[in-house]
């Protein structure tokens, strides 16, 4: 609840949104920002337990809305509400989708998917495809993200298939994974897959573990959503698209302010495009001619930082130490100690950047047989100590806050 000023009775305001989703939660963060940058005061009501947030809403004795349209629950119960509402949710390629009376602030599906497709064409992919959800109304979205690209492959004649997979259940899920996978096997390789979310890319990526799919040499993913829940429960880091969600929740604040003050947007519609691509292992693909290297080089990203050596490399890859030496020498110009050094250097430097834990800590997560081999791989490869490392990033962070958004173009499900 914002305090207002004794003078100032504050308007009672409810969002519906589900926020056990990271889409919803960073609308609802743009709200607040909203509010902290204005002298607006309102008293929010917000369901804390989301399976809730409609129960009753008919009788909320408030003065205005905002509301996740994506949720068909929503739109009808709010259809004919007495208060001003500001609706939320994706684009749609059809006008006639959108609610004919009501202000929409809108994500902007085509250029989530634009964005995407033209960062895996720029890693050098030839093939595409995408991972969508089954055809339902709380799936709208999805449909129009299909849309989107399936707009692209013909603007550029290429085949580029959609599979939509299974709704995710427990019961369902062996099958689910089974069937995704016989899809990727099925793929031209290299491919580049774009999922709808990043819950989705998720399937993908545990999908290509099973079945030893090395990602990103044949199978490269990017996401939308940039949920930092997901990137704990993956061990190759997830790329994804980083929607405007924020400024969605700024917008749908502003046009509300002025809309308890009597303005009326009936049937506005504004776009907000992506922020930007979270680049993370999962695309960043490099051709590579030696099947060799490639299943070595997907063992290694997921087993690295468990102090893993060339000789466990050579038995998961099925040929002698020196002959996969030697493919390294001739692909990488390194050898696999080297590759396997540099995957725990790229951690340790993630993991002190972001702060998480304490130098010894990420010596011990990452791999290093201790802290000061820590230190010394740290002089020999960067010419600086770990915290040294860290308040560089610090300092560079203060300097150009964009800086970690090396592709310009933040999620939902």
């Amino acid at each position: 609840m914002n305090r207002a000023p004794a003078s100032q009775t504050p308007h009672r305001i409810a969002l519906l949104f589900n926020a056990n989703k990271v889409y919803d939660r960073e609308i609802i963060a743009g709200i607040g920002h909203y509010l902290r940058s204005t002298r607006v005061a309102w008293d929010l009501f917000l369901e804390e337990d989301f399976r809730c947030r409609l129960a009753g809403i008919e009788r909320f004795d408030g003065d205005g809305i905002i509301a996740d349209f994506d949720d068909p629950a929503v739109a009808e119960a709010l259809i004919g509400c007495r208060l001003p509402v500001v609706a939320v949710g994706s684009s749609f390629e059809d006008p006639a989708h959108y609610p004919p009376e009501l202000p929409y602030i809108a994500t902007d599906n085509a250029k989530l998917v634009s964005l995407a497709w033209t960062h895996l064409i720029g890693a050098g992919l030839p093939h595409l495809a995408m991972y969508s959800l089954p055809v339902a109304q709380e799936n709208r979205w999805a449909q129009e993200r299909e849309l989107a690209f399936q707009k692209l492959a013909r603007d550029e004649g290429v085949a580029a298939p959609v599979y939509r997979g299974l709704a995710t259940s427990a019961p369902a899920w062996n099958q689910a994974i089974e069937q995704l996978s016989e899809w990727l096997h099925s793929l031209p390789k290299p491919v580049g897959v774009i999922a709808v979310t990043d819950a989705r890319a998720r399937h993908l990526l545990q999908a290509c573990l099973i079945h030893g799919i090395a990602v990103p040499e044949q199978v490269a993913i990017i996401g939308i959503d940039n949920d930092p829940l997901t990137r704990t429960l993956t061990r190759i880091p997830l790329s994804s698209v980083i929607q405007g969600t924020e400024e969605m929740g700024k917008t749908a604040a502003h046009l509300l302010h002025q809309m308890l003050s009597g303005a009326r947007f009936p049937g506005r519609r504004i776009l907000v495009p992506p922020v930007g691509i979270n680049v993370l292992e999962s695309t960043k693909h490099e051709p590579l001619s030696s099947p060799h290297v490639m299943r070595a080089r997907h063992f290694i990203r997921q087993y690295a930082c468990q102090g893993i050596k060339t000789e466990q490399v050579a038995d998961y890859v099925g040929i002698s130490r020196s002959s996969l030496e030697e493919y390294f020498r001739r692909e990488r110009q390194c050898t696999v100690h080297q590759e396997i050094l540099r995957h725990k250097l790229d951690a340790a430097k993630a993991m002190l950047a972001s702060r998480d834990a304490a130098s010894a800590e990420v010596a011990i997560r990452c791999g290093f047989t201790s802290l000061q081999y820590m230190y010394a791989v740290f002089k020999r490869e960067l010419g600086c100590t770990p915290r040294e490392y860290q308040d560089s990033v610090a300092l560079e962070a203060t300097r150009s806050p964009t800086s970690a958004r090396p592709d310009s173009g933040h999620g939902r499900q």
